[in-house]
């Protein structure tokens, strides 16, 4: 089995992530292409940093961009784009030697009843996984969704190997959440494949280092490794230092 380490990640939201990733022995989840006009707009110069950031890492993530698209969305048109959006980010992944996605989910409350967001869903991850490489894993990543149950529908009706959950336990923590993030972990276990960690405090998402929120990041990790040992982890903080140290204080990091 693998070590902690081995599967942990630093996200490139932090710009030291590189440098603390090579200390730590860590991964890197790129964020470079989060906004989705560098994959147009100065795409030569977004791919150089994005390579910098993960010269010399094993282990790495590719975070998709999500503003304003959505696999669910009710206009044809949003559901080309969002499909050319993945296109893009997949081509742009493989450039940068990543093979495994994250992608939000794409639910809005009061926007997407809970039924025609499954529905939407189901059908358009299982168009989208026909055209795409074999090698790719995709995981889609809880924002809004009050509960995991909509995400594992998703999974579970998709029914391919190659889509996955990730659990931002951060998100699972605000207040569009109805169920407390420790909750989340058993019925998403099946899938999941990824985890973001972050903290807050209950209402906002603030993406606070480890241990200064609410969120018994312990007791999640230690569950998430019991019934998914093989999913990975990425530290989303604009300074991910403090998290580092926090989860080597806790035991899940050697001292390097």
């Amino acid at each position: 089995m693998r070590s902690f380490a081995e599967k942990l990640h630093i996200s490139t939201i932090d710009e030291r992530a590189h440098e603390l990733a090579l200390e730590h022995g860590l991964g890197i989840e790129c964020a470079e292409f989060c906004w989705a006009q560098y994959i147009d707009s100065e795409r030569a110069e977004h791919i150089e940093k994005a390579l910098r950031d993960v010269e010399g890492i094993e282990s790495r993530w590719f975070h998709a961009p999500f503003a304003e698209i959505s696999p669910c969305a009710i206009d044809p048109r949003v559901r080309e784009l969002t499909k050319e959006r993945y296109r893009q980010s997949i081509g742009v992944a493989a450039e940068l030697g990543i093979r495994r996605i994250v992608i939000h989910g794409g639910y809005i409350p009061y926007v997407y009843f809970p039924e025609s967001y499954v529905e939407g869903s189901v059908r358009f991850w299982r168009e989208f996984l026909l055209e795409i490489p074999k090698d790719v894993t995709i995981a889609l990543e809880n924002v809004m969704e009050p509960d995991p149950a909509m995400l594992v529908e998703i999974a579970k009706r998709v029914n391919d190997k190659r889509l996955g959950l990730c659990l931002d336990i951060g998100h699972a923590n605000c207040e569009t959440s109805g169920l407390p993030p420790l909750e989340w972990i058993e019925p998403m276990s099946p899938y999941l494949k990824h985890l973001h960690l972050h903290d807050n405090t209950g209402g906002r998402d603030l993406h606070l280092p480890l241990g200064e929120g609410s969120i018994p990041v312990e007791c999640i990790l230690k569950r998430a490794e019991g019934l998914c040992p093989e999913a990975t982890f990425t530290i989303e903080n604009m300074r991910s230092a403090g998290s580092i140290e926090w989860l080597r204080e806790k035991g899940f990091l050697d001292d390097r």
